[in-house]
């Protein structure tokens, strides 16, 4: 069965708050009809059979979700999702850092995050890797102001209240923003709140500004005023990703099917690409949202699968030590010990 999370606006918070603040909705699994096996990929001890022909049809991924991304919905909207060759339980997540706590908790094998919540897990030392990446356009990220704010300036945020979700995309959108207007994360104070919460934060004038990523954007900017002082044009990082867990890429079966997953959303990515219209038909739908907030989200938003290349751990790596100069992750890490390189393949054109 397929099954969609629709977004909370804040009326529906009293009523769901419990549920949002956990960060996950119960899983439901789907199944779809089994396909040849293809190699199986991954860390070093599933690389090993990648010569092999491995049988999905058996195994069963536990995938982690956003219906602020969307990748079942994505999938559905393709026309690709009964083409998964293996059994899915998906889970519903407010955001990429709730994603990965799950993974290490060992209840996800694979799932997409933006740029942070792999840092946030590698500062852990939780046992991820980064096996797909997309390349974002900017306008997908900003940082929002709400109606009627007086603020107009990056330089007026100083000793301001700013929500953001701790260890996502959009903290680090907020901390190169602050950075390149030479004001410290002490500077200002951080209110940490999951997307919904800081949608309601917004509109009550709790903060003065929110830093978050689409639909959200588009959400507060067309149904409640609010309005971007940046996107994320020259801000932030350029990469989303979807990383696994090492004891599911250890497991060749799991890499074979965490192979045609990422092969199959990359295909669903390049529709989307050119199918707007009918792509925020579908994510308005698994979202709750308006389809004229959702059209604007896809323009925005659009994505497109594209290989671990040095450029990319270049970029995550920037990433990881922005967090540990500005004293929010301990130490430094050497972000190329959490990439895997044996998935490229499925971020070539079909």
């Amino acid at each position: 069965m397929i099954r969609t999370t629709p977004l909370l606006r804040p009326a529906a918070l009293l009523a769901s708050g419990a549920i949002v603040l956990l960060g996950m909705t119960a899983c439901s699994s789907s199944s779809s009809s089994p396909a040849a096996g293809t190699s199986a990929a991954g860390t070093p001890a599933a690389s090993s059979t990648a010569s092999a022909q491995v049988d999905v049809a058996d195994v069963t991924l536990h995938i982690g979700d956003q219906a602020g991304t969307g990748a079942e919905a994505l999938l559905t909207a393709a026309g690709l999702i009964s083409k998964l060759p293996f059994h899915v339980a998906w889970s519903d997540f407010t955001s990429g850092p709730p994603i990965l706590q799950a993974m290490s908790a060992g209840s996800i094998d694979v799932g997409g995050v933006g740029n942070a919540p792999p840092v946030f897990a590698a500062a852990g030392n939780d046992q991820i890797a980064i096996v797909g990446a997309l390349a974002a356009n900017p306008l997908g990220s900003a940082l929002l102001v709400p109606k009627g704010s007086p603020i107009t300036s990056i330089a007026q945020l100083r000793g301001k209240k700013i929500a953001v979700a701790q260890g996502s995309s959009g903290d680090y959108h907020l901390l190169t923003v602050l950075n390149k207007a030479g004001i410290s994360v002490k500077d200002v104070t951080l209110v940490y709140l999951q997307p919904a919460e800081g949608l309601a934060a917004l509109e009550s004038a709790h903060v003065d500004a929110w830093d978050v990523w689409s639909p959200f954007v588009e959400e507060a900017e067309q149904l409640d005023g609010a309005r971007a002082l940046v996107t994320g044009t020259g801000y932030g990082s350029p990469y989303s990703f979807t990383v696994a867990s090492r004891a599911a890429l250890a497991d060749p079966a799991k890499a074979a099917a965490i192979k045609n997953y990422l092969a199959l959303l990359a295909q669903a990515h390049t529709w989307a690409n050119s199918h707007l219209s009918a792509w925020a038909a579908v994510w308005a739908k698994a979202t709750g949202l308006p389809v004229t907030v959702m059209s604007k989200a896809a323009s925005d938003d659009y994505s497109t699968a594209v290989p671990i290349m040095p450029a990319v751990v270049t970029s995550e790596q920037q990433v990881s030590d922005a967090f540990t100069a500005a004293g929010l992750i301990p130490g430094k890490i050497d972000f190329s010990d959490f990439i895997d390189t044996a998935f490229n393949s499925t971020a070539e054109a079909p």
